[in-house]
């Protein structure tokens, strides 16, 4: 990788793996792609280019990867699993038709592609325990069928065309640069935003239900390893490793009510 494309920079993972893969490659070789309305702040936009990238808008794309010679895109554009699923049709514009958009210029420009896929892309019927790399993938939610959907196409154009194409399927991810932003994870960051504000939190989910989850400098490490090392092709040949998170209750519940000091009235038996 010499230069290098950011779609989706000021999201998530984008915010801290733009500023990772500065460290790494130079300031200036890192394009941070946004769009309006996501503008990079901070050190994010003074530490090196940024462009406007909306990945629905292939030839925008094309443009800008040529423009900074680009021969690596991280597409990291996508709407989080909570907002997905509210928003279907958007989810999959930009999810699906974006990342075609994507591979289609990396396929005419000769640039390598990574697009994060998801433990979402598995479903009810996916083995629970041990995970095989290639097992049932049968998602009932929106976010999880784009991410089965990614999977495929970015096969599709390694196979068919050569395009190098890569993905790591993510646990849930925390990190306290960013807020919130929709996630099935999400409430693990949010539970301490509303501590700070002194507001009250309602954990979404049930006491002792297990969820994976992954800190970002883990996941920022993962997705370096899967992007960098020979042979080009590492498409999917791991997960993230997660560890499993299970709220539990902080706030006691009321004490039980004493019982009675007088005595209790002696059973009646009854009899022939």
């Amino acid at each position: 990788m010499k230069h290098i494309l950011i779609i989706g920079a000021t999201g998530q993972i984008g915010s801290e793996l733009t500023m990772a893969l500065r460290k790494r490659y130079g300031n200036t070789n890192v394009v941070a792609g946004y769009i309006p309305g996501a503008e990079p702040k901070g050190e994010l936009k003074e530490s090196g280019p940024a462009a406007i990238v909306d990945v629905t808008n292939g030839e925008m794309i094309a443009s800008v990867v040529k423009e900074y010679h680009i021969d690596t895109v991280y597409n990291l554009a996508a709407l989080l699993s909570v907002v997905a699923e509210s928003k279907p049709k958007l989810a999959w514009k930009i999810g699906i038709d974006g990342l075609w958009n994507v591979l289609e210029v990396a396929r005419e420009q000769g640039c390598a592609v990574f697009t994060p896929s998801s433990i979402g892309s598995f479903g009810a019927s996916t083995p629970h325990t041990k995970t095989p790399q290639d097992t049932i993938q049968r998602p009932r939610t929106m976010y999880g069928v784009t991410k089965v959907t990614t999977e495929l196409l970015s096969d599709y154009y390694f196979n068919k065309y050569g395009v190098d194409t890569r993905a790591v399927r993510f646990p849930g991810i925390i990190s306290n640069v960013t807020p919130p932003g929709g996630g099935t994870t999400d409430y693990a960051v949010d539970i301490y935003y509303s501590a700070v504000k002194g507001e009250k939190f309602v954990c979404p989910i049930k006491e002792g239900t297990l969820m994976d989850m992954m800190y970002m400098p883990d996941a920022l490490n993962a997705l370096y390893e899967k992007t960098v090392p020979e042979p080009l092709r590492e498409y999917l040949d791991s997960k993230a490793a997660p560890a499993a998170v299970k709220p539990k209750r902080t706030v006691k519940p009321a004490a039980p009510k004493p019982q009675s000091s007088e005595p209790k009235p002696a059973a009646v038996k009854e009899g022939n």
